[in-house]
């Protein structure tokens, strides 16, 4: 039996699974949506900070880091002064964003149903 045969695809449900950290980069807090606004355009990082709202210049930094390095974010340094950096999605982050954002617009559909079992949670709760 060659050594091929012995290797297993990959499943993220396995604890050791190398997948599992590619799925926690895409859909972190700031990942999901520095993604989901890299889908409509390339952005300065100081327009990336604004468009995402609420997120540090510090955590952007690390995930657009984090990000570049699995592949789906491209960082194009100008070499102007001032310096110039933009950020866009590579063909790999873009189908990344994609997915991402058919689970982002899911959840906005689904939020009275979500509101609406949350109610009848507590409302169990309170009850026991």
């Amino acid at each position: 039996m060659s050594v091929r045969n012995l290797e297993r695809r990959p499943d993220v449900r396995e604890p050791m699974c190398p997948s599992r950290l590619v799925l926690e980069h895409v859909t972190s807090r700031w990942g999901v949506l520095v993604l989901a606004a890299l889908l409509e355009r390339s952005y300065r990082f100081s327009e990336l900070r604004r468009e995402v709202g609420g997120v540090s210049e510090k955590m952007l930094a690390q995930t657009l880091r984090t990000l570049e390095r699995d592949g789906f974010v491209d960082r194009d340094a100008k070499p102007v002064i001032p310096p110039r950096v933009d950020y866009s999605l590579t063909a790999l982050g873009r189908e990344a964003a994609e997915q991402v954002w058919a689970l982002a617009r899911w959840s906005e559909r689904s939020l009275d149903a979500v509101d609406a079992a949350r109610t009848a949670y507590d409302g169990q709760k309170q009850d026991a």
